[in-house]
């Protein structure tokens, strides 16, 4: 196939281009290289893959992006302003991003009769994960309040007895409960891909990635991931400042494993019937505590132990990891990395705008 890949500059993008040219498809990069994503680092290079060509546009640029669906076959869609960013004031610049710009590219798709679409969601879509009351059994506790947060206590509570909740795994039947900006635009870009499935008998798949990690991470940005952060303070000599106690749960998925499992959904969407869209929880199936990947990393990098600071970003969720059953069971993926090993190659890894 020839696939338009948006992002594909980017740190998930990049290796997504790689897995498909070694699957033997041509890849088209679609990328605005955003400060925000690049850390200022230069465009990434194609060298040593090939048949990949770059297209550097922004997604929400009509006529962009109707050039570059040109002959193209599915499209892989990794373009996306991420994480939970400095204040609401970024709130229009992830709505244009995320949401403006995916709908300018499915409407690009619809012109140019490209029905295949591969994107990247976000486990962010859930709010909090699954929680049990020993008395009132599955709950969803509401947003955490700042009085509580203020205070330390980090555990949401039963909403009905204010018992303390045993966290879970969720599946994709869980309603959606996004809780910060970023979540919403996640979700809003699932809608668009469904409507935009039915109304052209077109076939899409949102992949809800978890905590991805690995080489290439952007370096130094407030929008980065926690692994990021924390991977760029040991490059600095500093300790890894762990937000909360460290106890917040999460799955921490390698890129490469995400990569490949872009690969195998796009070969599997010319299985499926038109007009449909389906969700699939993506992670690596071993939560672990923010505080446990902080120490890995700062182990295998032999920089300075984690603080926990006890400081909070509101917005944020104290547990969501989940069940990645279904794209193991319907697609046939299965993550390759186990944690520990996964952490000391990231460890060492050079990161985007940095080589350290």
């Amino acid at each position: 196939m020839r696939v338009l890949v948006t992002g594909g500059a980017g740190f998930i993008g990049s290796h997504i281009v790689r897995a498909l040219a070694s699957g033997g498809h041509e890849a088209v990069i679609f990328d605005a290289l955003l400060p925000t994503a690049h850390g200022g680092a230069k465009p990434w290079s194609a060298d040593g893959v090939p048949g990949v060509r770059t297209v550097i546009a922004d997604v929400r640029d009509r006529e962009a992006v109707a050039a570059a669906l040109s002959g193209v076959d599915a499209v892989c869609h990794q373009a996306a302003m991420v994480g939970l960013g400095k204040d609401f004031a970024d709130a229009p610049e992830y709505v244009g991003c995320n949401d403006l710009g995916t709908a300018v590219l499915l409407a690009g798709m619809a012109d140019a009769g490209v029905r295949d679409l591969v994107m990247a969601g976000s486990m962010v879509v859930y709010g909090e994960g699954r929680y049990d009351c020993p008395r009132h059994g599955r709950v969803r506790p509401g947003p955490r309040a700042v009085s509580d947060l203020d205070a330390g206590r980090f555990e949401p509570r039963c909403p009905d007895c204010g018992a303390e909740l045993a966290p879970g795994l969720v599946t994709e039947e869980a309603a959606a409960d996004p809780r910060n900006v970023y979540a919403a635009t996640k979700l809003a870009q699932e809608h668009l891909a469904a409507s935009w499935a039915r109304a052209t008998g077109g076939r899409a798949v949102s992949l809800r990635y978890h905590n991805v990690y690995g080489p290439g991470m952007p370096r130094d940005t407030p929008y980065a991931g926690v692994a990021s952060l924390f991977r760029s303070a040991l490059a600095r000599g500093e300790a890894p400042r762990v937000f909360e106690d460290g106890g917040q749960r999460r799955d921490f998925v390698h890129v490469r494993d995400v990569a490949a499992a872009n690969a195998v959904a796009l070969t599997a969407l010319r299985e499926r019937r038109p007009g449909t869209f389906d969700a699939y929880n993506t992670g690596s199936g071993q939560p672990h505590t923010i505080g446990e990947m902080a120490r890995a990393l700062a182990s295998a990098h032999g920089g300075p132990a984690p603080v926990v600071t006890g400081e909070y970003r509101l917005g944020d969720v104290r547990h969501v990891t989940a069940d990645s059953r279904r794209l193991r069971d319907e697609l046939g993926w299965k993550p390759e990395t186990e944690f520990v090993a996964g952490m000391r190659e990231f460890a060492t890894a050079a990161l985007r705008g940095g080589a350290s």
